[in-house]
């Protein structure tokens, strides 16, 4: 058996509150120095998801830490093809909204997540990081700030 802590590592980045169609978005994780990463998303407390829409998380990427260079990443750079998660039950509160795996090329990578009318929600987001060029690595790792 082979532990998994010395492999990986898991960042915060960031609780984001959902208000609305405006737009909220994560820190960045900075994959330097790993060859896999995914991004998941946990919701907290979902007061209204909004209209039959909900809100949705788009996985976003950069070559930067600036919130200007962050695109929507393809559905060809995630594993299943899909660059979003859409949650459209109030009931869902205090569950795993989902995950993105990202076989991109830039180095930053964050969600952005927009509802619809009468969204009111929080959900929290986390980076996971594996196949580290070096190990062990630290295992509690940090999100970097958009600028």
């Amino acid at each position: 058996m082979r532990d998994m802590i010395s492999n990986n590592s898991v960042a915060f980045l960031g609780t984001l509150t959902l208000s609305g169609t405006i737009a909220a978005t994560s820190d960045y994780i900075d994959t330097l120095g790993f060859n896999a990463a995914s991004i998941v998303m946990v919701n907290k407390t979902i007061t209204d998801a909004g209209t039959a829409a909900g809100f949705t998380a788009t996985l976003q990427e950069s070559d930067d830490a600036t919130a200007a260079g962050a695109g929507s990443v393809s559905d060809a750079e995630t594993t299943g093809g899909t660059n979003a998660l859409s949650v459209t039950s109030d009931a869902a509160d205090d569950q795993t909204a989902g995950a993105i795996g990202y076989n991109g090329s830039k180095r930053y990578i964050g969600f952005s997540v927009a509802g619809t009318t009468g969204t009111d929600a929080t959900v929290d987001v986390y980076a996971l990081l594996g196949k580290p060029s070096k190990a062990p690595t630290v295992f509690a790792g940090t999100g970097v700030a958009r600028t």
